[in-house]
């Protein structure tokens, strides 16, 4: 839920993060005991690092200082990302979930588990996951008016294809270099 303080944050961190090369993803205000918590969410193409989430946050805090949005009481400062859950509500929210399962309740009703394939500004190809392990995947197009809520789901024991491939092709290189040419007979 917005708030006139966080649509007014917002407009002073949009253009500091946009600068910065950052998507603002998520300001909240609650309040922490006798202080206020400002909570930063950002992200961008590729995932952001600590050292530009530290740089974001010493520019932010600069901003919040030189400015009167937070007042005289004292704040907390808190900027993150999103994490490793986080829901899929924008385009690019669903871009940069390539390759990860997600959990999807759809709008028509009912809940779907699948794995993001590719995205546009419409929707989404997903592989639908089967029930229990029963069948094979399906792909499904869903267009984004037909999700009501989406999150990514953390995987524990994927095997990610493209890091399977490229230990193979290490080993056959180290098989390679063990081989000299000279072979006793």
């Amino acid at each position: 839920m917005s708030t006139p303080q966080t649509n007014r944050l917002r407009a002073l961190l949009e253009p500091l993060a946009t600068e910065a090369g950052l998507d603002l993803e998520d300001v909240r205000v609650t309040q922490a005991g006798s202080r206020r918590q400002v909570q930063i969410d950002v992200d961008a193409d590729g995932g952001v690092d600590l050292d530009a989430i530290a740089e974001f946050s010493r520019e932010v805090g600069q901003a919040l200082d030189d400015s009167d949005l937070m007042g005289s009481a004292p704040y907390l400062l808190e900027v993150g990302s999103p994490g490793a859950e986080r829901s899929l509500v924008l385009p690019r929210h669903w871009a940069r979930a390539e390759g990860r399962l997600a959990k999807i309740q759809l709008a028509e009703g009912g809940e779907i588990v699948a794995r993001v394939l590719e995205s546009d500004e419409e929707g989404a190809l997903v592989e639908v996951q089967p029930v229990k392990g029963r069948g094979r995947p399906k792909e499904r197009r869903l267009a984004f008016t037909e999700i009501a809520k989406a999150r990514v789901q953390v995987e524990f024991n994927r095997k990610d294809e493209a890091l399977l491939d490229e230990a193979a092709d290490i080993a056959d290189d180290t098989d390679d270099a063990e081989d000299d040419g000279s072979h006793d007979a």
